[in-house]
């Protein structure tokens, strides 16, 4: 996994806790979005990080 940076994790965190407080059928829906949205952006290719 690349490196993320402190704004972009602290986003993520914050809308799974918004998903989280949802029911359930929609928690689903949310996390599907998601999971599309993530997949979406590591299939557009690759972030400039730091390289071994």
């Amino acid at each position: 996994m690349g490196h993320m940076q402190d704004e972009d994790r602290d986003e993520l965190i914050s809308r799974l806790r918004v998903i989280e407080g949802q029911p359930l059928g929609e928690r689903a829906d949310a996390y599907a979005a998601l999971h599309d949205e993530l997949a979406h952006r590591l299939d557009s290719g690759p972030a400039a990080g730091p390289t071994a």
